[in-house]
């Protein structure tokens, strides 16, 4: 597909491969619409814009995610309000999100929920909340591509949904990023704005502040080529994950976040969570000695309360977020793992594990 796209000479932002895109995704997460942009981020500021998110606003989203869903608020001139999220999952805690919108009351432009490492956040609850309100609701569905909940893809929830197609992700189109919605009139505010508010006539004019956020044919060329590799990816990381399972489940005080549930999971990411009492070591020692033998491991996310950028921010905190931070460790988790990598992995852990009964 990629070849085929350099050949047509379609290498610019929009053509064919991008439409082609669009028109397979949406129809895989069954919505009316999908938009094809530069990245979640830039999808996600543009569902934000095109709800009349704007100064005077403020945006409830989860505290436990990338910076980037805080940061689209804020290109808004919105504030964000963060909600502590649930120890189970990492994702929002919906009894936090009600208090949150009693405090706020009208003041509230929008809700993201955030679905954490492709465990989709618990809609069933949340939504019903949010429209009690009459508030709209934008999933960032940046981590989630290919989950689901009670029975619907990740990106048909809310007013709009994103996904992320940053290299890191599931599928990836090395950067990039879409917006979802059954939203005929969002999605066609998004193609405006995204394509530098340019007016549909023969002259460069412009009328409103526009931005340079539409995907290249070449990038939707290998969106594509991705999107029917989708399910076998998925495959191989819900495998790598019940490898990790099986292990951890003899190590006392070590379990897997979001792991007692997750069969509609996307198994972007494998995280573990180390009570250091109970377990005899801690995320930072372990993770030291995966780097040891050349096998990274990240922390989980730091909280958007935690962060300097955001330290004046409000909030409605339960301190869940932060437990979770400095407990977790996300391990190894690619799709692309060979069978010899996932045993020098799970070898490495053994022998630390090991190591750690020997010397209690």
């Amino acid at each position: 597909m990629l070849l085929e796209a350099i050949q047509s000479g379609w290498v610019a932002p929009l053509g064919p491969m991008v439409d082609a895109f669009e028109a397979e995704m949406a129809s895989r997460v069954g919505v009316g619409h999908a938009v094809a942009l530069s990245s979640g981020t830039a999808a996600l500021h543009l569902a934000l814009l095109g709800l009349g998110v704007g100064p005077g606003d403020v945006v409830i989203t989860s505290t436990l995610t990338f910076a980037a869903t805080a940061n689209a608020i804020v290109y808004t001139g919105a504030e964000p309000f963060f909600v502590d999220v649930l120890p189970e999952t990492g994702n929002m805690d919906p009894e936090a999100l009600k208090r949150a919108l009693t405090s706020l009351g009208d003041k509230v432009g929008a809700v993201i929920p955030v679905d954490m490492l492709g465990k989709m956040a618990d809609y069933t609850t949340l939504e019903p909340i949010i429209a009690d309100y009459g508030i709209p609701m934008v999933c960032d569905a940046a981590e989630a591509v290919g989950s689901s909940h009670a029975g619907r893809p990740a990106g048909s929830f809310g007013q709009a949904s994103i996904f992320s197609f940053n290299g890191n992700k599931i599928m990836t189109t090395s950067g990039g990023g879409m917006l979802l919605t059954n939203d005929g009139d969002l999605a066609s505010h998004a193609r405006y704005l995204g394509t530098q508010a340019r007016q549909p006539v023969p002259w460069y004019q412009h009328e409103d502040i526009g931005f340079n956020y539409r995907m290249s044919n070449l990038l939707a060329a290998v969106g594509r080529a991705q999107l029917m590799r989708l399910d076998d990816m998925i495959a191989r990381r819900k495998e790598l994950r019940i490898l990790y399972k099986d292990f951890f489940a003899e190590v006392p005080g070590v379990t897997i976040l979001g792991g007692h549930d997750d069969s509609s999971d996307n198994s972007w990411l494998t995280s573990i969570m180390i009570d250091t009492e109970v377990a005899g070591f801690s995320p930072t020692v372990l993770a030291e000695h995966l780097a040891s033998e050349r096998i990274e491991a990240r922390p989980l996310w730091k909280p958007m309360h935690l962060q300097p950028v955001f330290a004046e921010t409000r909030g409605e905190i339960t301190g869940v977020a932060q437990k979770l931070f400095e407990a977790g460790l996300t391990l190894p988790s690619g799709s692309v793992l060979t069978d010899t990598g996932r045993d020098r992995i799970l070898g490495t852990l053994a022998t630390f594990v090991s190591q750690q009964e020997v010397g209690k």
